[in-house]
């Protein structure tokens, strides 16, 4: 099976070569999106092995996956999509207990859940002001039960990946991925994972007040888009 992990990026010079390093152990390729960057992310990534896409304009973390997911099904034939960040809070060690779904033809897509061990420890403010509400905001909304909607770290098959297009380009594509599984009826798991947070990861991440503009995109892509 060739595995590609999709790595969006925004100005992350110092933690993209290890993300790549950390990743590669458990896929075949590694394809960065720099995402409008300021900085040397493009440059430490393609020195890292990584095929590295450029947007020249910032479109936001889920425009970005789907750049990337397009190269990967297109240019390098991928049977299988991973989901992955350049800041160093997702672990490349999870990644074949995500897999393992999805070689076993188990599942079509396979969700990473904070929740389902307890090791990821998640600050309190994240948790019942950011990821609490955005939970139970996706599941009336889309009506798909699962236990984490904001994490970005998931595999999808080549037939998922292929139906799932990502339109709302920034936070809110996760509820969005969601929804699209419910609609094409494509067969879920979660599995667990661990999340390192950080100072620094934590205030480049979502904010209470983001969570606004989450709900709005999400209102708007579904009665309006």
């Amino acid at each position: 099976m060739h595995v590609v992990a999709i790595i969006p990026a925004y100005n992350e010079e110092t933690r993209i070569s290890k993300a790549i390093r950390d990743v590669s152990t458990y896929v075949q390729d590694v394809v960065v999106v720099d995402d409008c960057s300021v900085d040397q992310t493009g440059r430490q990534a393609l020195n890292a092995g990584a095929h590295v896409l450029r947007h020249e304009v910032n479109r936001g973390q889920g425009g970005a996956l789907q750049t990337g997911t397009d190269f990967a099904l297109e240019e390098l034939n991928a049977d299988a999509i991973v989901h992955f960040d350049g800041d160093g809070q997702m672990q490349g060690m999870d990644i074949p207990r995500l897999l393992e779904p999805i070689i076993m033809n188990e599942a079509d897509v396979v969700l990473g859940s904070r929740f389902l061990d307890g090791k990821s420890k998640i600050p309190f403010v994240r948790n019942w002001l950011t990821l609490k509400p955005a939970l139970l905001f996706t599941i009336a909304l889309s009506g798909i039960h699962v236990t984490d909607t904001h994490n970005g770290f998931r595999v999808l098959s080549r037939e998922a990946a292929s139906k799932i297009r990502i339109t709302l380009d920034r936070m809110a594509h996760a509820s969005q991925v969601l929804d699209l599984i419910k609609v094409h009826k494509l067969r879920y798991v979660e599995r667990p994972v661990t999340i390192r947070y950080s100072d620094e990861t934590l205030e480049k991440g979502q904010s209470f007040m983001s969570g606004f503009t989450i709900i709005k995109d999400l209102l708007k892509n579904k009665f309006f888009g």
